[in-house]
Formats: structure tokens, C-alpha cells, sequence
């Protein structure tokens, strides 16, 4: 118990502040990158406390930039934080954070989206998925541009147990822009609710933790931004392989303002289409005349059960893809594809 004591006692020695960072190391947020940096160390703080106690606890974080986020994790308490940042520009200024708290942080120069995080921590981090979380976070204040396509990729490594997941219900703490924190987070019926919604919730119970505006960014993004928290369900709601939820879910909210039979026919090829939608649909008991955005994921978990089943009858059908056969159809005069936002509402 002393040692955990003297963990959770360090602080990090006086630092220059981030803002003096910025202007030593001369960074700029780039545009193209979508970064925005947040010096105001007391929302730092506080997007840590979503995370819940750190006490001992091995973090990684995801995208540290100037260090801000990276200054409230150490003083928190961690017993090892292990940040992955693709930008170089912000090394020295992590390396320099790193010597203020010798034996405790590590750098990786490196893209989230490649770099493997089941090889970043010791196996014994591990527990049994049926059992509590381990002791380890992943946190992250978020590039826009990374954000969605990062969470889907993590939600299925949580869907096979596979990299963060490796080590068993490992939870996030993340930044994204109000919107798509409002999707991941949204209830049956509401105007927000997405595949996204579908995909996070099936998995894993999703909080929406608080709001932080758009002004207390450097440079001030033109939209707010949510801090969301995800902690792995012991079983998924859905349990069919994530690639054929997504699938359905995905197909389901092509068109989520028309009714959900006109989606989940798109699972099926023109030949017999009317026919197989039908049975799905009177097979899961869905009515075809509610919108997407009105079913709940019994519902999807009922459509996705009885697709898997037809394909079982029908191996050919997990491999048809709608908008492959669409593309074929709108080629262009001199064979090159024709854009397809408007042959079909596309969603998040």
C-alpha cells in the first residue's frame, strides 16, 4: 500500500506552460491535420477524471501534440504512460515532459491508426474478459480527421479481442466533435441516431461525459467538442462477427429517412430482392414501415440473426455489396465511376 501511496503523491516539478511550448518549439496546429490544441490544464484535468481513478493505472494516449492532456495524466497518479504522436514536430516538447517524470512516460513517434498497442504493455496488465476492466486506458483529445475511422477500428479489435482489447475490457476516454459524440451516444428515435450509434452501443455502454467549447481550443474550431467514455460489454448484444453487423447495420441506414425495408433490401441482389427482403424482415418480426433511426438494436440483433441465417442457406449473399453493383450501373461514357451521394443518404 506505500507504494501505492507514493504513485499516486507524484506531481510533476514546474514546467514551462504549454503556451510558452508552443512558442519555444515554434508549433502551429495544422489545418490540414485538424488539430487543436487545449492549454486550459483545468479541462485537461477534467477529461481525465472521466477516465475514472488512474491510481497505478497504465494509460496510453493517443495524439498528446504540446502535452497538455499528457501533464494531467502523469500528475494523476499513472504508473506508466505510454503516448504515440505521428507529428514530430511535438517530440522535444514530450521528451522534455518525459525527463520532468523519470521511469514513467514513454514515446512512440507514431500513427494510431498502424501502431499496435497489444505489444505497448506487459501481459500481465491482462484479466479475463468476463471479469472487471484491467487497469489500463486509452485517452485522447482527438484529431477530427482521425477520430471516427479510429473508433470504428477499435470497435472491431473490442468485437474479436484483439489489440487494446487484447488485455481485456480496456476503456476509452476520448475527444470528438459534438456531432458525431452526440451519434456514438444517441437513443432510438432521436435525429442523431446513426450506424454509429448502433456499432458503439451493441458493444459497449457510452457516456457522453461533458461538452467543452469550441473556444477554449487553439486554434478555435468551428464546431464544440464532447468527451466520450467507452467501457466493453462482458457479452455484445449482437453476437454475430462485426464485419456482417456492420453490413447490415451499415446497408440499413443507407436511407434513413425512408422506411428500414428500403435499406435492408440493398443487402440482396435485384434478382429475388422483394422475395429475400421480405422473409428478413418477417423472420427478424421488424415492421418494414419504421425508419432506421426508430429501431432499437433488439431489433438489429433480430435482423442480423436472421441475414446470418439466409446466408448460411446462401453462402453467395455475404458477398454482395450494392453499392459495387450501383457503380457498375453509373459508369460513366469513358468508364470512369460516376459519384454516388446521390443515388443514396450516406451516414455515419
Amino acid at each position: 500500500m506505500a507504494a501505492r501511496g507514493k504513485v499516486a503523491s507524484f506531481r510533476l516539478p514546474p514546467l514551462p506552460t504549454i503556451s510558452e511550448l508552443i512558442k519555444l518549439y515554434k508549433l502551429r496546429a495544422k489545418k490540414q491535420l485538424s488539430q487543436n490544441f487545449l492549454l486550459d490544464l483545468r479541462l485537461t484535468d477534467k477529461i481525465v477524471r472521466q477516465a475514472g481513478d488512474l491510481t497505478d493505472a497504465h494509460v496510453c494516449e493517443v495524439g498528446p501534440g504540446p502535452g497538455g492532456l499528457t501533464r494531467s495524466i502523469l500528475n494523476s497518479g499513472v504508473r506508466d504512460l505510454l503516448v504515440v504522436e505521428k507529428d514530430s514536430r511535438f517530440i522535444p516538447g514530450l521528451e522534455l515532459l518525459s525527463e520532468a517524470a523519470p521511469g514513467k512516460m514513454r514515446i512512440v513517434q507514431g500513427d494510431i491508426l498502424n501502431y499496435r498497442i497489444d505489444r505497448g504493455f506487459p501481459k500481465t496488465v491482462s484479466k479475463p474478459w468476463e471479469e472487471d476492466p484491467p487497469n489500463l486506458h486509452i485517452i485522447g483529445n482527438l484529431p477530427f480527421s482521425v477520430s471516427t475511422p479510429l473508433i470504428i477500428q477499435w470497435l472491431e479489435h473490442m468485437a474479436d479481442r484483439t489489440g487494446p482489447f487484447a488485455f481485456g475490457r480496456t476503456r476509452l476516454t476520448l475527444t470528438f466533435q459534438k456531432e458525431v459524440a452526440e451519434r456514438l451516444t444517441a437513443s432510438t428515435g432521436s435525429k442523431q441516431r446513426s450506424r454509429l450509434s448502433i456499432m458503439a452501443q451493441y458493444l459497449c455502454t457510452v457516456h457522453n461525459r461533458f461538452i467543452i467549447p469550441g473556444r477554449a481550443f487553439v486554434p478555435k474550431p468551428e464546431v464544440d467538442v464532447g468527451v466520450v467514455h467507452f467501457t466493453p460489454l462482458v457479452q455484445p448484444q449482437i453476437q454475430r462477427p462485426f464485419k456482417m453487423v456492420e453490413k447490415v447495420v451499415r446497408n440499413t441506414f443507407q436511407f434513413r429517412r425512408k422506411s428500414c425495408y428500403k435499406g435492408v433490401e440493398k443487402l440482396f441482389p435485384e434478382a429475388g430482392r422483394e422475395e429475400r427482403t421480405g422473409e428478413m424482415l418477417q423472420r427478424a418480426d421488424v415492421d418494414p414501415t419504421l425508419r432506421p433511426t426508430h429501431l432499437t438494436i433488439p431489433h438489429f440483433k433480430a435482423l442480423v440473426d436472421a441475414y446470418a441465417e439466409m446466408c448460411r442457406r446462401e453462402p453467395a449473399l455475404i458477398r454482395y455489396e450494392f453499392r459495387e453493383e450501383l457503380r457498375l450501373k453509373h459508369l460513366g461514357k469513358r468508364g470512369e465511376p460516376v459519384a454516388l451521394s446521390d443515388c443514396a443518404e450516406r451516414e455515419i
